[in-house]
Formats: C-alpha cells, sequence, structure tokens
C-alpha cells in the first residue's frame, strides 16, 4: 500500500456519505465521553454529598439545627440533603397545625420526600438514555457507512474490462473505517452506560433506606412524647 493509502488519505478520498457517517461518528463519541465526563464527576458528588450527610445525621445533631445549617443561604442542598429538607419542612409545617395526628404528619413527610426523590433521580438519571442510544445504535450506523462504501467500490468494477484487487482494496478499506469508528464510538458508552445505571441504582437504593428510616425517626417525633 502507498503513501497515499495512509489512514488520513483514505477518509479524505472516500465518498461523501462515508465521509458524514465518520464526521456524525466521531461528534457522537466526542458528546458521549464529555458526557461520561461530567456524569462520574456528577455520581461521585452525590455520593460523597451522601456520606457526609448520613455522618451529620446519625452523629445525634438536633433536627432542626441540621434543617437550619442545610437551608442557610451559604450552604447549596444537594442529593439527600434535599430529601431531609423536603420531609422535615412538611413535618414541621403540619406539625404546627393542632389537629394533625401522627399519621398524617409521617404521611405528609414521605409524600414529600418521595416527591424530591423522584426529582434527585431524574437528575441522577439525566442523558443516561443517550449514552444507551450511543452504544446500541453507533455500529449500525458505521455498517451503514461501510456498506454504502463497499456497494461504491463493487460499481466501480462495472466499468473495468478487468478487476484487481488492488482496485477495490483502497474503496474497501475506507469503507471499514466506518465500522471501525462505530466501534469506537459505541463501546465505551455502553461500558459508560452499565458502570453509571449500576451507580445510580445503588444510590437510588440508599435514597430510599434514608427515606424510611427517615420517616421512622419523624414517627418518634410525631408521638405525645416526641420532641
Amino acid at each position: 500500500m502507498t503513501s497515499d493509502d495512509s489512514f488520513f488519505q483514505l477518509i479524505l478520498d472516500a465518498s461523501f456519505v462515508v465521509q458524514a457517517v465518520l464526521l456524525l461518528l466521531v461528534v457522537v463519541s466526542l458528546a458521549s465521553w464529555t458526557f461520561i465526563f461530567s456524569k462520574r464527576q456528577e455520581l461521585q458528588s452525590a455520593e460523597m454529598v451522601a456520606d457526609a450527610f448520613e455522618n451529620r445525621f446519625w452523629s445525634g445533631i438536633d433536627l432542626a439545627e441540621l434543617y437550619k445549617q442545610l437551608t442557610a443561604d451559604r450552604h447549596q442542598a444537594a442529593g439527600m440533603e434535599n430529601l431531609f429538607i423536603a420531609g422535615y419542612r412538611e413535618f414541621a409545617r403540619l406539625r404546627q397545625k393542632a389537629d394533625r395526628d401522627t399519621g398524617i404528619l409521617v404521611e405528609g413527610s414521605q409524600r414529600a420526600m418521595r416527591i424530591a426523590l423522584m426529582r434527585e433521580m431524574d437528575l441522577i438519571d439525566d442523558r443516561l438514555p443517550f449514552l444507551a442510544t450511543v452504544g446500541s445504535t453507533s455500529p449500525y450506523v458505521g455498517l451503514f457507512g461501510t456498506v454504502w462504501g463497499i456497494m461504491n467500490s463493487f460499481r466501480a468494477l462495472g466499468d473495468v474490462q478487468q478487476a484487481t484487487l488492488a482496485m477495490v482494496a483502497p474503496g474497501i478499506a475506507e469503507a471499514l473505517i466506518a465500522t471501525a469508528m462505530g466501534l469506537f464510538a459505541a463501546i465505551p458508552a455502553v461500558v459508560a452506560y452499565n458502570r453509571f445505571a449500576t451507580r445510580a441504582e445503588r444510590l437510588s437504593g440508599r435514597y430510599e433506606v434514608f427515606t424510611e428510616e427517615f420517616v421512622n425517626l419523624l414517627q418518634r417525633h410525631a408521638g405525645p412524647h416526641g420532641s
């Protein structure tokens, strides 16, 4: 293979459709890598917030004081903190009404925490479907470019009397680049999606466990001898 048949030269000599497919896959790959790094940082931050909050929550701190600290102007609440804020705010609001019994207090707080939980999980799951889409469709997009390139290579043989491998090899090579690019975009997206989905599921489990534990704690506080 001559120097003109280098990797970049093959791309430059490819048909417009193959070049468009390669460009699309490059853009998608860059977008997925950008999301992978940002989502990794986001999940790591959520896990660190959950760890720090649980340490404070179970340290014996007064719930009213903890709520005051988390809702201060200088503090930006996130993750599990928002679950606590939503539950305690509703609990305090309902408790001010003398006709509210324990069941209503607990149910109201639990409902508020469930809404906050869904919001937090929406943030965690944000754009994860994009990785799943990239991982499932990129190989087929690359295969389309490959099929198109090979089809053009064989069509060109119809204009010559004697076909040789040297005549079709460059066209087939440039077409196969599309398949390679499709796999290059898909594999990291699939690996990242599986990893992030697992971490998001574990984080969701932690949030749900905390919700149940906090509800039980509020139930004790809502009793006749609760503080």
